[in-house]
């Protein structure tokens, strides 16, 4: 039998109850497993074929998105303010103005966002592609970061900046990526590239 994986976009990781319950009826009927991904989403594994299409109308129903190429990256964020003595703002907020920001644009894969209220970054926004970071005074930006074999961090190009500086700058690196990759590249590729719009770390 065929099978595919199904990820349900969970923006700032959050899990609607209908979104969980309607996770546990599915899996109980097609025998699958639900895998909750480092990125934050929800994934169903080893879904049919046969009843993949029914199942992706089953969550598109209570308004949920897919995974899918070309869908720009829901930033990884931590807890935040509110529920984090640390945090120093809503990453939740931060990641949804970003995310408003390129509605509608096709984006080339590989971008990893993270989205930190303090400055542990435990949403491990220092070593994604795009960092966001909250201080004491501003917003703080890494660029050109990344795990696996050959794992770096990422370049800090702004220092305690406003809000709009700060999603100003994401999209001059996001736009900047998109003319340079053809099909799809990490950001670390990219940032001594002599044309980089933040080409030096501060």
């Amino acid at each position: 039998m065929n099978t595919t994986n199904i990820t349900v976009l969970l923006p700032a990781g959050r899990l609607p109850l209908e979104v969980m319950a309607r996770a546990l009826k599915l899996s109980r009927e097609h025998d699958l497993t639900v895998y909750l991904t480092n990125e934050q989403n929800l994934r169903l594994l080893d879904v049919p074929e046969a009843k993949a299409e029914e199942i992706r109308q089953e969550f598109s129903s209570l308004g949920m998105q897919l995974k899918a190429p070309g869908r720009f990256p829901l930033p990884r964020v931590c807890i935040g303010q509110g529920n984090c003595k640390l945090g120093r703002t809503d990453p939740q907020e931060i990641a949804g103005r970003m995310v408003a920001r390129f509605a509608g644009r096709e984006i080339r894969p590989k971008l990893k966002i993270g989205v930190s209220a303090c400055i542990f970054s435990c949403s491990g926004a220092t070593v994604k592609d795009i960092g966001v970071v909250a201080t004491k005074k501003g917003f703080d930006l890494y660029v050109g970061g990344k795990g696996g074999v050959h794992p770096r961090p990422g370049r800090r190009v702004l220092k305690e900046v406003s809000e709009e500086r700060l999603l100003q700058a994401v999209q001059e690196v996001v736009d900047f990526h998109q003319a340079r990759t053809p099909k799809k590249q990490r950001m670390a590729r990219l940032i001594d590239d002599p044309d980089f719009p933040y080409p030096e770390a501060v």
